[in-house]
């Protein structure tokens, strides 16, 4: 296997454990307003959202795509990412779970598994594609293995 090849497939397996983390943390938050706040399903799954989608964008901006760029400049594109989807998980997850009575839970489930994959792809090619391995950390792992 080639060197470039196992560089991205540990690039995907870090995006995956920062994304569960933001997974526990979303349905963490979810599951407190739910159960405590009895709030309206898209309530309590919009705030999940966004407090994973901020704990998520942090780690793997640093850690997992190594970017320098422009913080301000990546997170509008992440915030672009949301507009999207957003809106069509939370209608789609309301739809789901107040008119077709799903289980509120499975619709979260549902929700997260579809967000870890787009969202990946779209950081991976769009947000840092151009910036990958650019930060302090990458440049020191390269100084590294030039010694």
């Amino acid at each position: 296997m080639s060197t470039n090849r196992r560089h991205e497939i540990l690039r995907s397996v870090k995006f995956l454990l920062f994304s569960v983390s933001a997974g526990v943390i979303e349905m963490g938050a979810f599951s407190l307003l739910n159960e405590f706040a009895k709030w309206n399903y898209w309530a309590c799954y919009l705030i999940a959202l966004v407090l994973s989608v901020l704990w998520n964008f942090t780690l793997n901006r640093r850690y997992t795509f190594q970017s320098a760029n422009n913080v301000p400049v990546a997170m509008i594109k992440v915030a672009g990412f949301y507009c999207v989807f957003t809106p069509l998980s939370t209608v789609g997850g309301n739809y789901l779970a107040g008119t077709l009575l799903w289980n509120e839970y499975l619709v979260t489930i549902l929700n997260m598994v579809c967000n870890f994959v787009l969202e990946f792809l779209y950081d991976r090619f769009f947000v840092f594609g151009k910036t990958i391995d650019t930060n302090d950390i990458a440049k020191k792992k390269a100084e590294n293995k030039r010694d």
